[in-house]
């Protein structure tokens, strides 16, 4: 690789923003459902995806369905730029050609990206996950809410949850994107059909509900471990196992896949969006 590619970069953050702004509502969703049973969020207020959209959206308004929309779009422009970029990079350090690619390189390099890129945004985050927890409670706008988490609880309060977002991002990026890439080679390969968006369309389902199941118990501790103020005493998890341990024990195994279904509905829609508009972004005539 003499020459670094650039679109790849370009492309996929372009294609994470588009992704994120239409499936954001259901992001939101996913965060109030997790939170749920957490020790300042005893009350049981959604009953399910559904219920949740249509009572903030009755309660809180419209607009609260976009809570922390600023901080998403912020993060996928910086984590879905490298992601994207770097997988696709280290791939052609392996390999020079597409049809060489093997599920081992593809995951190793899925890894890999999925931690940098993840590890790097973890500010926008924190404040998108803080921002869609508590809704109408946080008030201003996206810096000075940086700036008062910064004052408040200092660098490591931007960078709360930064071991389970990169462990989350290990396994979603580590699966999602080899998977796609596979699945589409097979398709590809099986002369059933040609390089289509129905061919992107059946790759990107099927990598999005790889991605939901294998992290869903992650994205759960990491979504309360983010959402979790410490101004005095210790943290409520000491770690991602001991978060998974602890709402295992306290709240059973499923509690771990709280919010699975808008995790699901969410990762679909997103990864479908996203990858037909990354195709078709790389067939552009420069």
């Amino acid at each position: 690789m003499t020459n670094l590619n650039w679109k790849p970069f370009i492309y996929g953050g372009m294609a994470s923003i588009v992704a994120e702004f239409g499936t954001f509502p259901i992001d939101l969703t996913k965060t109030r459902l997790q939170v749920q049973g957490q020790s300042q969020y005893t009350e049981v207020r959604y009953r399910g995806m559904f219920h949740a959209l249509f009572r903030i959206g009755k309660e809180e308004g419209i607009r609260a369905l976009y809570s922390g929309i600023s901080p998403a779009l912020l993060r996928q422009a910086s984590y879905g730029t490298i992601k994207i970029g770097t997988y696709n990079s280290l791939k052609r350090l392996f390999v020079s050609r597409p049809e060489d690619e093997t599920m081992v390189i593809n995951v190793f390099c899925g890894v890999v990206s999925g931690v940098l890129s993840s590890s790097l945004a973890n500010p926008t985050d924190v404040l998108k996950i803080r921002m869609q927890a508590q809704g109408s409670l946080l008030q201003g706008s996206m810096m000075s809410n940086f700036i008062n988490i910064y004052q408040t609880e200092g660098t490591r309060g931007l960078w709360r949850g930064v071991i389970p977002t990169a462990q989350r991002a290990a396994i979603v990026v580590g699966v999602e994107l080899p998977v796609y890439d596979i699945t589409k080679k097979h398709l590809l390969r099986s002369g059933l059909m040609g390089d289509t968006i129905l061919t992107h369309f059946i790759s990107s389902f099927t990598c999005g509900l790889a991605g939901a199941l294998a992290s869903n118990p992650v994205d759960v501790v990491r979504t309360r471990m983010m959402n979790q103020r410490v101004l005095s005493g210790g943290p409520m998890y000491k770690g991602t196992l001991d978060g998974v341990m602890q709402t295992w024990r306290n709240e059973g195994f499923f509690a771990l896949y709280k919010g699975f279904w808008p995790n699901w509905l969410r990762l679909g829609p997103w990864n479908i969006i996203f990858f037909i508009t990354f195709e078709q972004l790389k067939k552009l005539p420069f």
